[in-house]
């Protein structure tokens, strides 16, 4: 099972836009682990213009806000070629 990582912070309804999106993904093919940036300077740098953000664990790219379940899968898709866990 590959992990996704979403990228977020507490009381953010995008984030919460985002992880219902997650939930409604087929199967039992994913385990998301939930980062709060907020908690990192590094992190916060990183995503604090672009939360939320999906990343598939060990990979380089990832996918930023805005998305929807059509580009989520295009990118999960895209990663399940690329990486293996």
């Amino acid at each position: 099972m590959k992990t996704l990582i979403l990228y977020g912070t507490d009381y953010c309804h995008l984030c919460e836009q985002a992880e219902a999106l997650l939930r409604e993904l087929p199967g039992q093919q994913y385990h998301v682990k939930k980062i709060d940036i907020s908690e990192s300077d590094e992190l916060m740098d990183r995503f604090a213009l672009r939360i939320p953000v999906v990343q598939i664990q060990y990979d380089s790219e990832d996918l930023g806000w805005p998305f929807n379940s059509a580009s989520l899968a295009d990118y999960l898709n895209k990663g399940s070629d690329s990486t293996t866990d």
